[in-house]
């Protein structure tokens, strides 16, 4: 059995949806070691994979206290509690924003620029000082075709007129139903951190070009100076057999899902 926080949330859900075995945690938001405790062992449990977080950047600076309960202490809270149980936590491709070079990143060279992405840095010191074994995904910003929350792939669909990106600009998306199909061998992983998403070899600009020309879509893509890169190596985790689509295969596996191909 895995139990699952955040399991209403945007990746939570679809681990649900898709994954076997699987039960859903309430809101952890005050709950104490023992409470923590107790339902971990009431859920007879055999692996955790924590999704919930505050991931809004802008909520993250706005209210840095709220963003260290959540993205720092609930995790450790849970590490505490695991008892041996595999857990695996859900980071962000946010710990590379303050890196110096173009990319694509490596594990061992994170360099967080918001609170957001420093918490989750800390997140994965605490955790991996109380539980070795952990798991710690680095994860790109995802998609999906479904859902009320706009994503890259739902807002090239809505856009009207100019879409911008910038030709000098590199970073990974991925569909969200992949992350959910890997969450087998992902609790196969030995403890570490890994980069986790699709990877790409082109820019943010040439992926949209490519995917507004193959959906046949009436937007007009306009290239910009270069945002910072969130460029990832996931080679890693590659080797264990947590594997992607390329970043433009994933987005039309999407619009097939979609039915827009």
């Amino acid at each position: 059995m895995i139990l699952v926080t955040g399991a209403t949330g945007f990746v939570g859900s679809k681990i649900m949806e898709l994954c076997k075995d699987t039960i859903a945690a309430p809101s952890l938001r005050n709950a104490s070691l023992e409470d923590i405790m107790r339902l971990i062992d009431e859920s007879r449990t055999d692996a955790i994979i924590h999704t919930a977080a505050i991931s809004d950047i802008k909520t993250c600076e706005a209210d840095p206290e709220a963003s260290y309960k959540a993205n720092v202490e609930l995790p450790a809270l849970l590490a505490k509690a695991a008892g041996g149980r595999k857990l695996v936590c859900f980071s962000s491709d946010q710990v590379y924003t303050g890196m110096d070079d173009e990319g694509p990143y490596t594990e061992d060279r994170a360099k967080p620029a918001n609170t957001y992405a420093r918490h989750k840095l800390e997140m994965k010191d605490r955790v991996l000082d109380i539980c070795p074994d952990a798991v710690m995904l680095r994860a790109e910003w995802m998609y999906d075709y479904a859902g009320n929350k706009g994503n890259y792939y739902t807002n090239l669909l809505n856009a009207v007129g100019v879409v911008r990106f910038s030709s000098r600009n590199y970073r990974g998306v991925t569909y969200v139903k992949e992350v959910a199909e890997n969450m087998e061998e992902v609790l196969m992983l030995p403890g570490g951190v890994y980069n986790f998403g699709s990877e790409t070899k082109k820019s943010m600009y040439a992926v949209t070009k490519d995917f507004v020309s193959d959906l046949g879509l009436d937007v007009r893509v306009e290239d910009i100076p270069p945002l910072h890169n969130l460029w990832m190596d996931c080679s890693k985790a590659a080797k264990y057999g947590v594997v992607f689509s390329e970043v433009s295969e994933g987005l039309l596996k999407c619009a097939r899902d979609d039915g827009k191909l």
